[in-house]
């Protein structure tokens, strides 16, 4: 319950931050987008004092659409809104359209209505993709995929209570489409891989987290990004029937670690779960191994299991193969089965202190 109202909170924190950095965007753009005909235009006098020498006609399009971006700024939503969906319908051909719509879908933000802004939006980056607008509205899209990628929600018969995480990902892939090696892109493809990662979608984490990497070798976030593709091509294994590449690849990420920042590497437990991963390897040869038993090849399985015993001599795996290596050398031809290694000494070996001896090929 308490974790609940904290997240609460920190939804509600997040969404006043957002809208305060909306109405100090539109501000600026009140400034910015207006032309110097919307604007006053003041001179300075021989007595060098500043007067008013010509004021823009209020009722031009510029000055109503810089009227509508005052009032955005001033905390009007409302008003913003019903004057830039009228200045839309009124004015559908005009250069200054993108603007108008930019200002629609922020005062919608602001309103509260993300999921609704998000047609505006998307109209602006679809229509409009080398104006100004075009970054800004990827900007504000950006903003909206991580609200709803960390809880949330869109509203549905006027409350907010459907999920948005699937809205969140398709524009965090869309942003990467859209802007590609822009600092934008980068943090929406390190979002995105967080995104799977939160949700326990490890093998698609994993593709993300790698994805990031080789898009951006240089980027600050790039170690926490290895370190989460370790965990979850880890965490993606699902046993020892499926494909293993994403273990061996974490494996040879923390072997990396361990030599090129050894401190963080015992900080995080790379030993450990280097260990994991190599029992994972091993129950995956013995799964083999008696695959090939199965398949009536039993010469095929005993070749498996010596391997399985000369790399992983120390793993459970290894334990039960031993113990089930009379078993399977009895089905062997008596030539073969006189060349295989002595399993039995070799399982009493494991009892012992020190590494098992030497399994010859």
């Amino acid at each position: 319950m308490n974790a609940n109202r904290r997240a609460s909170a920190e939804n509600h924190r997040h969404g006043g931050q957002f809208r305060l950095l909306l109405t100090a965007f539109a501000a600026i753009a009140a400034i910015l987008h207006a032309p110097a005909a919307a604007q006053d235009i003041y001179e300075l006098g021989p007595d060098d004092e500043w007067s008013l020498a010509s004021s823009p006609n209020p009722t031009s399009i510029a000055a109503q659409l810089a009227t509508a971006r005052k009032l955005l700024a001033q905390g009007r939503p409302e008003r913003a809104y019903n004057l830039s969906v009228r200045w839309i319908k009124r004015y559908p051909t005009a250069p200054e359209l993108a603007g108008a719509y930019l200002v629609k879908a922020d005062a919608l933000v602001t309103m509260g209505d993300l999921y609704e802004s998000l047609y505006d939006y998307e109209y602006i980056a679809r229509r409009y993709p080398g104006s100004p607008e075009f970054a800004m509205a990827l900007e504000r899209e950006y903003d909206i995929a991580i609200r709803f990628a960390t809880g949330t929600r869109r509203k549905w018969l006027g409350m907010r209570i459907a999920s948005a995480v699937d809205e969140a990902e398709e524009i965090l892939i869309r942003i990467q489409e859209r802007m590609p090696g822009s600092q934008l892109a980068e943090q929406a493809g390190l979002s995105l891989a967080d995104l799977y990662f939160r949700q326990r979608r490890m093998g698609l984490a994993a593709e993300a987290y790698s994805i990031f990497i080789e898009k951006y070798p240089r980027s600050p976030h790039r170690e926490l990004a290895r370190r989460r593709l370790i965990y979850a091509n880890i965490a993606a294994f699902k046993g020892p029937r499926f494909d293993i590449v994403g273990l061996l690849e974490a494996k040879a990420e923390l072997q990396h670690l361990q030599v090129r920042r050894a401190v963080e590497a015992e900080q995080i437990g790379a030993s450990a779960l280097i260990t994991r991963i190599e029992e994972s390897e091993a129950v995956k040869l013995l799964d083999t191994a008696r695959w090939y038993e199965r398949v009536g090849d039993p010469v095929a399985a005993e070749v498996t299991l010596r391997a399985l015993v000369r790399r992983f001599p120390r793993t459970t795996a290894t334990a039960q193969g031993l113990a089930w290596a009379p078993s399977l050398l009895a089905q062997l031809p008596q030539l073969v089965r006189e060349r295989t290694p002595d399993y039995a000494l070799l399982r009493q070996t494991l009892t012992r202190t020190g590494p098992v001896a030497e399994v010859t090929p």
